[in-house]
């Protein structure tokens, strides 16, 4: 065990953030802390990093281990440049180097016995150097930098001139390069693009230490972490696995709850009626009957009910007319600024119920495909064709649809006349937005209010078109699952843009790939495109030497072209349809493996195993279940072997 915390409280203003918060981490486990926005994650990293008091509790990390911490806004001053920063966490492999080689000019001067010892000294120092890493600290720190995002033109900039999220991942570089025992890392991922995610999610699998994270991102959570510690309502609960394997056991703990609290309930409600009824007879047995009652019924020890799931916004996204199928046709765009150009010669189209996302990394031009579809941006080339009776909704990452000098409340009303102050307030009560808020001006709250304003706007538009600027941002865990849920629920069609992978495996069925200038298509979730990556990339490394990767791109991109719309659909159509037919397949088969577990047990009570016609009747029903799952068996290894 590396780390252990005993029964950890805080509060704030008389307000419990945690209560008794016990855990322990062991060496090379990676754990995730998980819960709402204001739970109280961060306010526990900061505990036992010991920059917090707890009012009672202890912290206790391991004698002579290591700790190393990156919060979430971590900024870095210094007049270095990026390279040289992250070289001051090898400072003592550089004292070290400097060392030996003054040795060198030494031994140049000596001779005897002085040599000799200089010699023993020198063997040891290169020992030590050698085992610190010293011939590979100098590539290892440049891998840290690139797989951070930063090009190699980059490393020669000052530390002082960069932005806060370029300064917080040369946080995380020097945290890395020092590999302490113990990680602790609050929203990495914030400041990253998917690329360097998937760099670092390689990175700290990886890593021989501990490691202790609080992140939105599930994709990654699901990636790293082998035990998740959830804080809720002020205690914290400990599941083994990854987040998907949390999320289904916090399900069923909160159903299995859920139904203890409904029974007790049932059973509290069955004894007052019958102590009303003992009470009402008004005789003394009776009576004395409904006090004992009473008093066992006073010593129970009463259930909570279970809080209830994502219950937090309220969203429901209804396309007020259906488009026509062709919703959106765009040929042979290109934008660049001043030299520096994001695409060339793009095209793809949209039809009626496509949820699609663009990916990409930072920089690429996701953003202003969005804006030049929405009309925002004019191209420097290309087609851009709506279809019939299409109504765009955009949300803004940037929030641009929202003006600064208004309330909330006239946020809405300005846009939706129609609507009385009763339905706006539900409107923003859907939202988070309550009371006073509403009044608040749009310029005096945070981004993630912002975002959900915007969202509240997108809900009222009613529009069958949605196109989303990163729509998960500033949102947490909960708020990203409702807004996935009326996403997936929306019958219009839907283009966005995310870095949210997780987001995107819910939500996507299609993905554009924007890279090199080009968009590639890839018919299926986020899992669809990393496979079918995989498989390009084992194929290149398979190709001869003396085929060039300019050759093998155009191929890639000659063979994804050659793909037609028609047939693209028909693929995904038959795939449907067989996900559809061993979903229901599946639950055929536990519909009728949980009956015939119900005639076995009712064939083993009494009063049935002596009843002949009642046996033969369960025995015919039995024999027909067997016969219908032989053949249900059939069809799932069918199904299944076409689907892997």
């Amino acid at each position: 065990m590396i780390l252990s915390c005993q029964n950890i409280c805080k509060s704030f203003n008389d307000k419990n953030i945690l209560q008794n918060i016990s855990f322990h981490i062991e060496d090379q486990e990676k754990a995730a802390i998980v819960g709402i926005n204001g739970a109280g994650k961060t306010t526990l990293l900061r505990i036992i990093v010991g920059e917090l008091q707890a009012d009672e509790g202890n912290v206790v990390l391991s004698k002579n281990k290591s700790l190393g911490y990156l919060a979430q806004n971590q900024s870095v001053d210094s007049n270095h440049t990026i390279y040289e920063e992250l070289l001051t966490v090898k400072q003592d492999l550089i004292d070290l180097e400097q060392r030996i080689r003054q040795m060198e000019l030494e031994m140049k001067s000596v001779s005897g016995i002085a040599l000799e010892k200089l010699m023993d000294s020198y063997a040891l120092l290169t020992h030590q150097f050698e085992s610190g890493g010293g011939y590979s600290y100098r590539s290892e720190l440049a891998g840290v930098l690139k797989g951070l995002g930063f090009l190699e033109e980059e490393f020669g900039k000052p530390v002082c001139t960069l932005s806060g999220g370029q300064k917080t991942r040369v946080a995380l570089g020097k945290l890395l390069l020092l590999s302490p025992d113990l990680i602790i890392l609050d929203e990495p991922t914030n400041h990253l693009d998917m690329s360097s995610i998937a760099w670092l999610e390689t990175y700290l699998l990886n890593y021989k230490g501990a490691v202790i994270i609080v992140s939105h991102d599930r994709y990654f959570l699901d990636r790293i972490a082998n035990k998740v510690i959830e804080i809720d309502q002020t205690k914290a609960t400990s599941f083994p696995g990854n987040y998907s394997s949390y999320a289904v056991k916090k399900e069923e703990l909160r159903a299995a709850r859920l139904k203890a609290y409904m029974n007790q309930q049932q059973e509290i409600k069955h004894q007052e009626e019958v102590i009303a009824k003992l009470k009402s007879f008004n005789r003394e047995k009776s009576i004395k009957r409904a006090e004992s009652r009473e008093k066992m019924l006073n010593k129970i020890e009463r259930l909570e009910k279970p809080t209830e799931t994502r219950t937090d916004m309220h969203i429901s996204l209804e396309p007020r007319i259906v488009s026509g199928n062709d919703v959106l046709y765009v040929e042979n765009l290109s934008k660049s600024f001043g030299p520096l150009q994001l695409f060339q010669d793009i095209g793809f189209e949209l039809k009626r119920g496509e949820h699609v996302a663009i990916i990409g990394d930072n920089g690429t031009g996701k953003t202003t495909i969005l804006k030049i579809i929405n009309g925002l941006l004019e191209p420097d080339t290309g087609l851009i064709r709506m279809g019939t009776n299409v109504h765009i909704g955009y949300y803004d990452q940037e929030h641009h649809v929202l003006h600064t000098e208004k309330t909330l409340f006239d946020e809405i009303s300005d846009d939706y006349p129609t609507l009385n102050n009763t339905e706006i307030r539900n409107t923003l009560a859907a939202f988070l937005f309550t009371g006073d808020d509403v009044f608040k001006r749009i310029g005096d709250i945070s981004g993630g209010e912002r975002g959900r304003v915007s969202l509240a706007k997108l809900m009222l538009s009613e529009s069958n078109f949605l196109i989303l600027d990163e729509p998960t941002n500033h949102l947490d865990i909960a708020s990203k699952e409702i807004l996935e849920d009326a996403l997936n629920s929306y019958e219009g069609t839907v283009l966005y843009v995310s870095h949210d992978r997780y987001f995107i495996n819910r939500t996507a069925s299609r993905i554009l790939d924007l890279s090199g200038r080009a968009l590639t298509n890839y018919l299926g979730n986020y899992d669809y495109y990393l496979e079918k990556k995989q498989e390009t990339l084992a194929a290149s490394l398979s190709e001869t030497a003396s085929l060039s990767s300019g050759n093998a791109t155009y191929r890639e991109q000659e063979t994804a072209a050659k793909l037609n719309w028609k047939e693209q659909k028909e693929k995904q159509a038959r795939q449907r349809k067989k996900e559809n037919e061993l979903k229901r397949t599946e639950e055929r088969i536990e519909i009728l493996e949980s009956r015939d577990a119900e005639i076995d047990a009712l064939m083993a009570r009494p009063d049935v195993c002596t009843n002949v016609a009642k046996l033969q009747e369960l025995s015919k029903e039995k024999e027909g279940i067997q016969e219908e799952l032989e053949s249900l068996m059939e069809r799932w290894e069918i199904l299944e072997s076409e689907l892997s």
